[in-house]
């Protein structure tokens, strides 16, 4: 009884502190960009949606039905979901494995970097991990003794479930085999209380079944064939250091034991805990294989969430039984992994922390940025004519925009984003896709650091194709160039003439992340078809250092760009040197391009960080 009141008593202080650090961080985190989407979703209901059910949706229409368009409104029913799930994993643990176990595997929920940051962002992991704790705790107590209370939340578990996320149909198939493999579970599949909460799970699938059955399986095509390659590949092998991340290495090694003990015979085994031993290992196994043959652009280090909710309990009472001193380690180094986790998250809500992630792998490009440019977009609208149409190239720039400045109906471009990302039938269904020129002026916003760069001049003229000879465009630079919108003003209809497009330059010398001596040189390429290009500027910091010897020749740019057409080519290479100025303190500093286009055009952009020496005095 102690030592059960000291773990409760843990258990509670885990708990509140946690909730009001994911409070605090929720409050100031920018919005990413799939939080956006499902905003704008949310002021379109619907049963399902092309990309998912309808249940985030919901969520995200009833924060900010209940507080507004507000960040922390928005992320609120997130909130109290994910805050939700460590109570039902204590249930599960002190049921079947004991008090004290019970509060540690809550507790341990709480820290675990997966579990513990649930419901920061308003994402459908959230409710896809309270209807599988649902479901777990209610399999459990079913293989017990069969009450209408545990059926009615065996129901609303996989109804919850359903109206989630396709990829709580790897749970139900989890949860069957493992109570097939389970005598007491097939007599249970055979108990019509039981049954009728099944029924009530699969109806739950009726609205995306619907919605596919009337939009030609598009979203089980994007879900389950389009964004896989189904072909063998290495992914695969990161599953374990990647889980061993967000779970942390010693619990991930305690709940993949847990699961060996659980899932393996004999067969004295109590049925709870063979059922959660099989159902995590299922889930797991799962999805180490699919690594091999499913997407790997796409974040996916989540998916295997339900099988460690499932092995949690038993991995607290395993670890009862180690040495204190490989007990200390493990909370210790799962601690840590809750403090890195949210730390990361509230770093990232802090502008001085993000620049000087500029430049970097680790910069945070889906959440910065998104208030700054409606800020500009903002000005811009109102130095054009009235009915300026604002249209943004991707669904990533216009449900950003369209959060920020409360319109959930900004029209986008047909970009190959929208179709990565199976959001292209949705804004058909809702009318925003840009199929061909307005014949109203059009403020055209693009971003282009989501295109990659060996694709930009592609993504560029195929923008030419649509509008005619793009304008110059106003850079909207965000920390130090890190991320690039362009801001072009657009006359009605489609111009004639020949493609102008924005400029395209890189920074051969020095190298990102080398260094830039006290006797510097530089080199490298720009260039702007239609037009050309008439000068290069070198920035460090945002300001000049120098003015570049522009027009060398550079034969390769022009063979790497076939299809470029500056008249300057190949004499597009670029040249500086000279001596540091006394301004620069050593250390590290950003090195950028300002290319001046012969139409008067000026473009600040393509960044990299360089450090510099201590240079002598004079």
């Amino acid at each position: 009884m102690q030592s059960g009141t000291g773990a409760r008593r843990a258990f509670l202080l885990l708990w509140i502190a946690a909730c009001l650090v994911k409070l605090a961080v929720a409050a100031q985190l920018p919005l990413f960009v799939d939080e956006a989407f499902y905003w704008q979703e949310g002021r379109h209901l619907a049963p399902a949606y092309s990309d998912l059910p309808g249940m985030t949706a919901w969520l995200a229409r009833l924060g900010t039905w209940i507080g507004g368009d507000h960040l922390l409104a928005l992320r609120l029913p997130f909130l109290l979901m994910g805050a939700i799930v460590p109570w039902w994993v204590v249930r599960i643990g002190a049921r079947w494995f004991g008090e004290q176990a019970g509060w540690h595997a809550g507790s341990l929920a709480v820290l675990m970097p997966l579990v513990g940051t649930l419901g920061v962002l308003a994402l459908p992991d959230v409710p896809l991990a309270l209807a599988t704790v649902l479901c777990l705790h209610a399999g459990t107590r079913l293989l017990r003794h069969v009450t209408a209370l545990m059926v009615l939340e065996l129901g609303i578990g996989l109804a919850l479930g359903a109206l989630s996320h396709y990829r709580f149909g790897g749970v139900l198939v989890a949860g069957s085999a493992a109570l097939l493999l389970v005598p007491h579970g097939r007599r249970l599949l055979a108990d019509p209380r039981v049954l009728l909460a099944l029924a009530v799970g699969l109806l739950a699938w009726a609205p995306l079944l619907l919605w596919n059955l009337d939009h030609g399986d598009a979203g089980v095509r994007f879900q389950l064939v389009d964004r896989h390659p189904w072909s063998l590949h290495a992914g695969g092998l990161l599953f374990l250091p990647v889980q061993a991340v967000v779970v942390t290495p010693l619990l991930l090694a305690a709940m993949l034991l847990a699961g060996w003990r659980c899932a393996r015979p004999p067969r004295a085994l109590r049925p709870p805990w063979r059922f959660l031993g099989l159902f995590g290992v299922f889930v797991a196994a799962g999805f180490f294989v699919l690594g091999f043959f499913a997407d790997a652009e796409r974040v996916s280090f989540h998916w295997p969430l339900p099988a460690w909710l499932a092995l949690l309990p038993m991995a607290a009472l395993l670890l009862q039984g180690w040495p204190r001193g490989w007990r200390i380690a493990t909370w210790a180094t799962t601690a840590a992994g809750a403090v890195l986790a949210l730390g990361w998250l509230l770093a990232v809500s802090l502008p001085p922390v993000r620049a000087e992630l500029a430049g970097s792998k680790h910069y945070p490009r889906n959440f910065a940025g998104w208030e700054q440019l409606a800020g500009e977009v903002r000005k811009a609208l109102a130095d054009m004519p009235d009915g300026t149409a604002l249209v943004a190239d991707s669904f990533k720039v216009g449900a950003e925009l369209g959060f920020a400045m409360g319109d959930p109906d900004i029209r986008v471009l047909p970009h190959p984003l929208n179709a990565h990302h199976g959001r292209a039938p949705q804004l058909a269904l809702w009318g925003l896709l840009v199929e061909r020129p307005l014949d109203t002026p059009v403020l055209l916003v693009v971003s282009a650091s989501d295109v990659r760069y060996r694709e930009l001049l592609q993504y560029y003229q195929s923008l030419c194709e649509w509008v005619g000879p793009l304008p110059p465009p106003q850079v909207v630079g965000v920390d130090n160039l890190a991320q690039r919108f362009l801001l072009f003003r657009l006359p009605p209809g489609r111009a004639e003439g020949q493609c102008t497009l924005p400029a395209l330059a890189w920074i051969d010398a020095p190298a990102p992340g080398g260094e830039l001596a006290c006797q510097y040189e530089a080199s490298g390429w720009a260039f702007k078809d239609g037009v050309g290009v008439e000068a290069v500027e070198l920035l460090l910091d945002g300001r000049v250092l120098a003015r570049t010897e522009y027009g060398r020749e550079a034969p390769q740019v022009a063979a790497y760009w076939g299809n470029s057409s500056d008249p300057g080519h190949p004499h597009v290479g670029f040249h500086a040197a000279g001596t540091l100025p006394a301004w620069i303190a050593p250390g590290s500093h950003r090195l950028a391009l300002r290319v001046h286009g012969r139409d008067g055009s000026t473009e600040d952009g393509w960044m990299q960080k360089v450090d510099t020496p201590r240079c002598p005095a004079g």
